[in-house]
């Protein structure tokens, strides 16, 4: 069941991690050396595994849409780290690559990027496209 499980690297170590996708809430921390490793910063995900992630988390989900060509996208990845780091414990920020995962981006209905998503138990409450600064990103994922 290797779909239940998300691969996450210790920013502290670089081991792999595979963090079970229905404990992605409870602050999991490396096997290795016991660094958090859900601790603001945003997730990768893509095709294969955003279901299974953001079915799982009770917290609200806040999915930025981008590609690696995107000069907004990359001006705007700073802000959306900094926002993770205001918001860990209270919110799951994850960069969805747009060109690599075409399966979201269609599902999604992204047009222009970046696009931001809020998600709620899996149903989409609010959007905004455009780079954002980190207060506004803040604002959208709606936590306070």
């Amino acid at each position: 069941m290797e779909s239940s499980r998300l691969h996450v690297t210790c920013a502290a170590c670089g081991a792999v991690n595979r963090v079970p996708v229905a404990r992605i809430d409870d602050a999991p921390v490396c096997g290795r050396c016991g660094a958090a490793l859900l601790d603001g910063r945003p997730i990768d995900l893509d095709d294969g595994n955003f279901d299974a992630v953001v079915g799982a988390s009770a917290l609200p989900v806040l999915v930025d849409f981008w590609a690696a060509w995107c000069g907004p996208c990359r001006m705007m990845a700073p802000a959306f780290e900094q926002a993770g780091r205001q918001l860990a414990g209270r919110a799951l920020l994850v960069k969805v690559d747009s060109d690599a995962s075409p399966g979201l981006a269609s599902r999604f209905g992204i047009r222009s990027i970046p696009t931001l998503v809020r998600l709620q138990d899996g149903r989409e409450t609010a959007r905004q496209s455009g780079a954002l600064p980190a207060s506004a990103i803040v604002a959208l994922a709606g936590a306070r």
